[in-house]
Protein backbone atom coordinates (compact mmCIF):
# COMPACT_ATOMS: atom_id res chain seq x y z
CA UNK A 1 0.00 0.00 0.00
CA UNK A 2 1.52 3.41 -0.97
CA UNK A 3 1.21 6.00 2.15
CA UNK A 4 2.53 9.08 3.01
CA UNK A 5 3.61 9.54 6.29
CA UNK A 6 2.47 13.10 7.94
CA UNK A 7 4.77 14.21 11.18
CA UNK A 8 5.60 16.80 13.80
CA UNK A 9 9.06 18.03 12.93
CA UNK A 10 10.11 16.53 16.24
CA UNK A 11 9.52 12.87 15.36
CA UNK A 12 10.64 12.85 12.01
CA UNK A 13 13.39 10.90 12.45
CA UNK A 14 11.44 8.32 14.13
CA UNK A 15 9.03 7.92 11.47
CA UNK A 16 11.54 7.66 9.30
CA UNK A 17 13.42 4.87 10.36
CA UNK A 18 10.39 3.10 12.05
CA UNK A 19 8.65 3.22 8.43
CA UNK A 20 11.70 2.97 6.45
CA UNK A 21 11.13 6.05 4.44
CA UNK A 22 13.46 7.48 1.84
CA UNK A 23 12.16 10.40 0.42
CA UNK A 24 11.25 13.56 2.69
CA UNK A 25 9.12 17.00 2.01
CA UNK A 26 9.40 19.47 4.60
CA UNK A 27 7.34 22.72 5.04
CA UNK A 28 9.03 24.72 7.54
CA UNK A 29 9.58 28.69 8.23
CA UNK A 30 12.99 29.98 6.86
CA UNK A 31 14.52 30.51 10.09
CA UNK A 32 13.73 27.17 11.79
CA UNK A 33 16.38 24.99 11.55
CA UNK A 34 16.63 21.16 11.50
CA UNK A 35 18.80 18.33 10.58
CA UNK A 36 17.41 16.07 7.89
CA UNK A 37 17.29 12.10 9.29
CA UNK A 38 20.36 10.06 7.76
CA UNK A 39 18.04 7.96 6.00
CA UNK A 40 17.12 10.61 4.07
CA UNK A 41 19.58 11.36 1.19
CA UNK A 42 19.70 15.19 0.41
CA UNK A 43 18.74 14.69 -3.18
CA UNK A 44 15.26 12.89 -1.96
CA UNK A 45 14.51 15.69 0.25
CA UNK A 46 13.00 18.74 -0.71
CA UNK A 47 12.75 21.73 1.66
CA UNK A 48 9.67 24.60 1.08
CA UNK A 49 10.45 27.71 3.74
CA UNK A 50 7.30 29.10 3.84
CA UNK A 51 5.25 29.68 7.40
CA UNK A 52 1.56 28.63 8.70
CA UNK A 53 -0.14 31.15 7.34
CA UNK A 54 -3.53 31.74 4.68
CA UNK A 55 -3.25 35.13 2.96
CA UNK A 56 -0.10 37.26 1.63
CA UNK A 57 0.80 40.60 2.93
CA UNK A 58 1.66 39.39 6.65
CA UNK A 59 5.32 41.74 6.85
CA UNK A 60 8.10 39.25 6.79
CA UNK A 61 6.02 35.84 6.63
CA UNK A 62 6.04 33.65 3.85
CA UNK A 63 3.01 32.61 2.11
CA UNK A 64 2.53 29.36 0.45
CA UNK A 65 2.35 30.15 -3.10
CA UNK A 66 2.07 28.49 -6.49
CA UNK A 67 5.78 27.34 -6.59
CA UNK A 68 5.55 25.83 -3.83
CA UNK A 69 2.37 23.37 -4.47
CA UNK A 70 3.89 22.73 -8.08
CA UNK A 71 6.88 21.41 -6.23
CA UNK A 72 5.13 19.21 -3.94
CA UNK A 73 3.37 18.05 -6.98
CA UNK A 74 6.59 17.15 -8.77
CA UNK A 75 8.34 15.78 -6.05
CA UNK A 76 4.92 13.71 -5.41
CA UNK A 77 5.40 12.63 -9.36
CA UNK A 78 9.20 11.48 -8.81
CA UNK A 79 8.26 9.76 -5.55
CA UNK A 80 9.74 6.13 -5.69
CA UNK A 81 6.55 4.53 -4.19
CA UNK A 82 8.79 1.44 -2.60
CA UNK A 83 8.78 3.26 0.68
CA UNK A 84 6.41 5.92 2.17
CA UNK A 85 6.92 9.52 1.49
CA UNK A 86 7.56 11.55 4.77
CA UNK A 87 6.22 14.92 5.03
CA UNK A 88 6.55 17.41 7.92
CA UNK A 89 5.70 21.07 9.33
CA UNK A 90 6.47 22.04 12.70
CA UNK A 91 3.50 20.67 14.20
CA UNK A 92 2.30 18.30 12.07
CA UNK A 93 -1.07 19.57 11.70
CA UNK A 94 -1.92 21.94 8.95
CA UNK A 95 1.02 22.51 6.16
CA UNK A 96 1.67 18.68 6.23
CA UNK A 97 -1.93 17.42 6.01
CA UNK A 98 -2.21 20.01 3.61
CA UNK A 99 0.62 19.19 1.04
CA UNK A 100 -0.15 15.33 2.05
CA UNK A 101 -3.57 16.01 0.26
CA UNK A 102 -2.13 17.10 -2.99
CA UNK A 103 0.60 14.54 -2.96
CA UNK A 104 -2.32 12.25 -2.96
CA UNK A 105 -4.62 13.74 -5.14
CA UNK A 106 -1.54 14.22 -8.07
CA UNK A 107 -0.89 10.74 -7.50
CA UNK A 108 -4.70 9.16 -7.95
CA UNK A 109 -6.67 11.88 -9.42
CA UNK A 110 -9.16 9.29 -9.74
CA UNK A 111 -10.34 9.66 -6.38
CA UNK A 112 -12.97 11.68 -4.57
CA UNK A 113 -11.96 14.50 -3.01
CA UNK A 114 -14.57 13.99 -0.13
CA UNK A 115 -13.39 10.14 0.35
CA UNK A 116 -9.55 11.88 1.01
CA UNK A 117 -10.42 14.17 2.97
CA UNK A 118 -12.68 11.42 5.35
CA UNK A 119 -9.69 9.02 5.23
CA UNK A 120 -7.63 11.93 6.23
CA UNK A 121 -10.14 12.91 9.07
CA UNK A 122 -10.11 9.46 10.05
CA UNK A 123 -6.33 9.12 10.30
CA UNK A 124 -6.17 12.48 12.32
CA UNK A 125 -8.79 13.90 14.24
CA UNK A 126 -6.12 16.73 14.72
CA UNK A 127 -5.31 17.26 11.05
CA UNK A 128 -6.64 21.06 10.04
CA UNK A 129 -4.99 21.32 6.57
CA UNK A 130 -3.85 25.27 5.02
CA UNK A 131 -6.30 26.62 4.06
CA UNK A 132 -3.91 28.01 0.75
CA UNK A 133 -1.73 25.33 0.24
CA UNK A 134 -5.90 23.40 -0.50
CA UNK A 135 -7.09 26.20 -2.35
CA UNK A 136 -3.60 26.70 -4.99
CA UNK A 137 -3.68 22.51 -5.07
CA UNK A 138 -7.12 23.15 -5.83
CA UNK A 139 -6.63 24.84 -8.76
CA UNK A 140 -3.68 23.15 -9.96
CA UNK A 141 -5.12 19.49 -10.11
CA UNK A 142 -7.79 21.35 -11.92
CA UNK A 143 -10.16 19.82 -8.95
CA UNK A 144 -12.65 22.78 -9.78
CA UNK A 145 -13.43 23.25 -6.13
CA UNK A 146 -13.76 20.03 -4.80
CA UNK A 147 -11.04 19.60 -2.90
CA UNK A 148 -11.35 22.99 -1.21
CA UNK A 149 -14.99 21.91 -0.65
CA UNK A 150 -14.50 18.60 0.67
CA UNK A 151 -11.41 20.38 3.32
CA UNK A 152 -13.94 22.31 4.77
CA UNK A 153 -16.71 19.90 5.10
CA UNK A 154 -14.51 18.05 7.33
CA UNK A 155 -14.06 21.39 9.42
CA UNK A 156 -11.38 21.97 11.93
CA UNK A 157 -9.19 19.39 13.69
CA UNK A 158 -9.36 19.03 17.48
CA UNK A 159 -6.55 21.10 19.13
CA UNK A 160 -2.90 18.98 19.03
CA UNK A 161 0.43 19.34 20.74
CA UNK A 162 2.47 18.51 18.01
CA UNK A 163 2.71 14.99 19.12
CA UNK A 164 0.40 12.96 16.94
CA UNK A 165 2.01 11.57 13.68
CA UNK A 166 -0.13 9.30 11.06
CA UNK A 167 -0.16 7.34 8.35
CA UNK A 168 -2.76 8.57 5.12
CA UNK A 169 -3.27 5.70 2.43
CA UNK A 170 -2.62 7.64 -0.94
CA UNK A 171 -5.80 5.79 -1.89
CA UNK A 172 -8.69 3.69 -0.31
CA UNK A 173 -7.46 0.63 -0.17
CA UNK A 174 -10.48 -0.99 2.00
CA UNK A 175 -12.00 -2.70 -1.05
CA UNK A 176 -9.71 -5.07 -1.78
Amino acid sequence: MTVILVSPLARIAEMAVRHKAREMISLMAKEQAFHRPGVIQADRHLLLNMNDIAFKGTGDLVAPDEKHVRAIIDFAADWQQGAPLLVHCWMGVSRSPAAALIAALSLAPEQEDMALARRLRTVSPHATPNARIVEIGDALLDRRGRLVDAVKAIGRGADADGNAPFVLPVRDNSNG
